[in-house]
């Protein structure tokens, strides 16, 4: 399996896999693969992975300029995607471990909204002072690569469709 950027030639397969993992989320809207759209066309990427096994697209994961309170420099992951038929075959974990790995060279710190269960493996924690509105606190994380504790409200790209500003 190889991890590496996204080309032009992965959109559709990026698209589709967005849709076709996300779907089986209780909390997904339908719109992820739209977002993913709406932040390359805005030029706010800041990370476009893609997991490709045997020249097929099977994971994708992206990562877009956040704020937490007046902070701004967080990396805010989201969405994370592997194909069903593929889960539990260490895609995800990859696709993270190299996220984070770039992620620390240019950023404050990570934030993703998401399962507890599953990002503590990689070192995120909900902050009691960090938020999003309308999401339960505990599904709002982040990992400061500095060490110190976020605080405020986790901006989004307008690409989320949240209201809010980067």
């Amino acid at each position: 399996m190889l991890i590496r950027n996204e080309t032009a030639s992965d959109i559709r397969a990026i698209s589709h896999l967005v849709t076709e993992a996300l779907r089986m989320l209780a909390q997904s809207t339908g719109t992820e693969a739209g977002i993913v759209e709406r932040l390359r066309a805005e030029g706010a990427l800041a990370l476009s992975l893609v997991a490709e096994d045997e020249g097929r697209v099977v994971g994708y994961l992206a990562a877009s300029p956040a704020w937490i309170g007046d902070q701004k420099g967080w990396g805010l992951i989201g969405p994370l995607a592997v194909l069903p038929s593929r889960h539990r075959q260490g895609i995800g974990t990859a696709l993270m471990a190299e996220a984070l790995r770039r992620l620390r060279t240019t950023c404050k710190g990570a934030a993703l909204v998401g399962d507890p269960a599953y990002y503590v493996r990689f070192g995120f924690q909900a902050f009691p002072g960090v938020s999003v509105a309308g999401c339960p606190p505990e599904v709002v994380q982040a990992l400061p690569f500095d060490g110190i504790e976020p605080h405020g409200e986790l901006i989004h790209h307008p690409a989320f469709g949240l209201d809010q500003r980067v």
